[in-house]
């Protein structure tokens, strides 16, 4: 039966009572018992983003002139993502929702910009590794083009070699992973750079997961590899700050290496009775509440506590993996340096670990080429980590037991 509106007003403890009763049967992130969609940077930060958010949660970014506050904050979350991925001067940004928005922008701007020079680019190509995130199939989808897909090297980031044997005259765009949503891992961006400045070929990085995680590691002394603008054939970056910059959703970043590539992703239009308009992203309106929680959350945290949430990620991280690693007939995949990494079995079955972990109240990602159980870590895992290896010895020796071995299921994110 389609649900009708109320004929009259509840009051507010009694709809509050009857959401939190709705979100009863829903993954437990509070208590750190999930590692996928949300990022649990403690209490404090969480306090300071909601607090932050309700102060503009009416304010609309669509009218910079009405709000110059949300204009100013977000001119400054971008200046400070802009020199975290040590972009040249003239290099700009705007905010979006969330990566899969950012991507776009990327994606439409090369588009444009290959039209503004003359080219039919109906059916143009976007080259990707065959780990980059589905944003770009969607990205694709809406704007007319293809993606091909290249398959991994056996490190399981990019082949170069056979990205460049991919290489046609429909090519627009090259992709790069910094890391990659799957396994974790950076793509060899300064190869891909190389080869996007032989070929003269749009290279755009995808760091939505490691783009507010992967400077602070740097500085940490983990060596990391290069991605960002320091790279000279990088022309455009997406990074979320609604993962590791800890910040509310939907916020995420698209930086352009010049103002000329950002004109081809703006919009204007003037052919209506109201005059002008002109948005930097595909929403119209955009929440006031966003920007302010990630202009907020930052200056909270700021490098020096960044760095510690990073430090608190990869110590667990580590920990995790060689604690995983000890266990008979498992394994990990790769040599992740971030946050995220798959682990699974050559002779176990494990999304039935998966299974066996999600009956004691754990919620976590998949992985299916190869089969694998997914983390993507935040700082709260530090104070579970015991308990998640505990409950995962006890699944393993469960799916022993049943003698569940691999078969082909696939992990689908809905």
């Amino acid at each position: 039966m389609r649900k009708e509106l109320p004929a009259t007003g509840t009051d507010w403890d009694s709809l509050q009572a009857e959401m939190i009763e709705f979100g009863k049967g829903d993954a437990d992130w509070r208590r750190a018992r999930t590692a996928v969609y949300v990022f649990n940077a403690g209490e404090d930060v969480l306090r300071v983003a909601k607090e932050a958010y309700a102060l503009y949660s009416s304010e609309n970014a669509l009218g910079p002139a009405a709000f110059p506050s949300l204009k100013r904050m977000e001119g400054e979350v971008l200046d400070m993502g802009l020199s975290l991925l040590n972009a040249p001067e003239g290099a700009v940004g705007n905010m979006t929702s969330g990566g899969t928005e950012s991507i776009l922008m990327a994606v439409k701007a090369c588009r444009n910009q290959a039209r503004a020079a003359g080219r039919d680019t109906a059916g143009g190509e976007i080259l990707v590794p065959h780990s980059a995130h589905p944003a770009f199939d969607k990205a694709a989808w809406y704007l007319d083009l293809r993606v091909v897909r290249v398959p991994v090297s056996e490190a399981l980031t990019a082949d170069v070699p056979a990205m460049a044997d991919a290489i046609n005259e429909r090519t627009l765009m090259l992709v790069g992973s910094a890391p990659c949503f799957p396994y974790g891992l950076i793509d060899p961006i300064g190869a891909l750079s190389d080869l996007a400045l032989e070929r003269d070929v749009w290279l755009h990085v995808d760091a939505c997961v490691g783009g507010y995680f992967t400077p602070f590691a740097r500085m940490n002394g983990i060596p990391a590899p290069e991605f960002d603008f320091s790279i000279p054939g990088v022309r455009s970056i997406s990074a979320d700050l609604h993962k590791y910059g800890y910040t509310a959703k939907g916020a995420s970043t698209i930086f352009h290496r010049s103002e000329e590539q950002r004109e081809h992703h703006v919009f204007t239009f003037d052919g209506w009775p109201s005059g002008g308009m002109s948005t930097p992203t595909f929403a119209g309106t955009r929440p006031g509440g966003a920007i302010a929680a990630a202009w907020a959350v930052m200056h909270y945290l700021g490098v020096e506590g960044y760095c510690e949430k990073v430090r608190m990620v990869t110590d667990t991280r580590e920990k995790l993996m060689r604690e995983i690693r000890a266990i008979p007939g498992m394994r990990t995949f790769g040599e992740p340096q971030l946050g995220l990494f798959t682990y699974g079995s050559d002779e176990l079955d494990p999304f039935a670990v998966w299974r066996q972990l999600a009956k004691r109240g754990w919620f976590t990602g998949l992985v299916t080429e190869p089969r694998a159980v997914h983390l993507m870590l935040s700082p709260a895992h530090a104070q579970v980590a015991d308990d998640y290896l505990s409950d995962l010895r006890e699944a393993v020796e469960a799916v022993r037991a049943r003698g569940e071995r691999a078969e082909g299921t696939k992990a689908t994110y809905a």
